[in-house]
């Protein structure tokens, strides 16, 4: 196959921020650094890393010509900044993020992630999926993720766009910049992603980019703690969401914990078999909409505890309310 022709000024600007990953960059850089597309850069910056990924990317940037490295030595704990940094070194106007740990499915990866941003469409958010490991953490994370994912999707083409995943974004850099300069863009260190999309995502700019051959996979935390962590993390944005958006995501979230506290609580009711017709209609139609988005992104084998995720994640937005409501996770790995 060869490289896609291009217009002029069509080029792409790929965006890595990395502390300490270099047996990542070994072993991903390569993949983004040979994609089939005819004009790109990929700048990766180094977050003051003491492991070798400085020889890594100095070896890398000696073989391919499109790596540009940049050195960060303070950083600190601040991803946003580092962001900063490659938008202002980046040469195109096209910009797509990924992480130093995450692979692209296949080498038309960045054709696919960029190649809605023209005319009116300035955000595509694409499918960051995790390897399938063994035991329960890395079923229900897979899980999750796909529950995120059609989440995401129904509220994109509802009309309501809230968030993207920073292991697969592509936006231009007019919007990276407007979002730069609004005040939410600050609140925290990290959430570059869901705060993009918070501060510049309309219903008409925003885009999903659902092929397969546009995904990107990673290996999912080994450890409950590393697990939840992360997920400290990746839920602090959600306190900056706009009002509709945190409604609607309540709404759900609470409906789901009272609807399965109810079924539980009415089960030793005159009412039991009622309410078994009707919380299986409720588990049908929405077990089927789970699997469906899981085939789609070729995840269906966590399905197989599928009841019992779904309980799970009622606990797990129990858990993690103080992270959804007012805490912040003030770090970004």
């Amino acid at each position: 196959m060869q490289p896609v022709e291009e217009v002029d000024g069509d080029g792409v600007s790929v965006i890595i921020c990395a502390r300490n990953e270099a047996e990542n960059l070994r072993q991903n850089l390569p993949i983004i650094l040979e994609q089939r597309y005819a004009k790109f850069e990929v700048i990766v910056v180094n977050d003051g890393s003491t492991d070798d990924s400085m020889s890594v990317l100095t070896e890398y940037k000696g073989k391919y010509g499109k790596l540009i490295v940049l050195e960060v030595t303070d950083g600190g704990n601040g991803k946003k900044r580092l962001i900063a940094e490659a938008v202002a070194a980046a040469a195109h106007e096209k910009l797509l993020f990924t992480d130093a740990d995450c692979k692209p499915a296949t080498d038309q990866w960045i054709r696919l992630m960029t190649g809605q941003l023209n005319g009116a469409k300035e955000i595509v958010a694409g499918y960051g999926g995790y390897r399938k490991g063994s035991g329960v953490l890395n079923s229900f994370t897979r899980w999750e993720t796909v529950h995120t994912w059609l989440q995401m999707c129904v509220m994109a083409r509802g009309g309501a766009p809230y968030m993207a995943v920073g292991r697969n974004l592509a936006c231009t850099k007019q919007a990276m910049r407007r979002a730069m300069n609004d005040p939410v863009w600050t609140a925290l260190p990290q959430g570059d992603d869901d705060m993009l999309v918070r501060c510049t995502a309309t219903r008409e700019n925003y885009a999903i980019q659902d092929d397969p051959a546009s995904f990107t996979v990673t290996t999912a935390k080994a450890t409950w703690a590393d697990w939840y962590a992360q997920k400290q993390r990746h839920l602090s944005t959600g306190k900056y969401y706009r009002l509709h958006v945190k409604l609607l995501l309540g709404a759900y979230g609470l409906s789901h914990a009272a609807g399965w506290l109810s079924f539980f609580l009415l089960l030793v009711t005159p009412a039991a078999g009622t309410v078994c017709w009707l919380w299986g209609a409720r588990c049908t139609l929405l077990w089927l909409a789970q699997y469906r988005a899981a085939r789609a992104v070729y995840e269906k084998d966590v399905l197989f505890l599928l009841p019992v995720f779904d309980i799970g994640w009622m606990m797990y937005n129990f858990a993690l309310l103080p992270y959804i409501a007012w805490k912040n996770k003030t770090t970004w790995t």
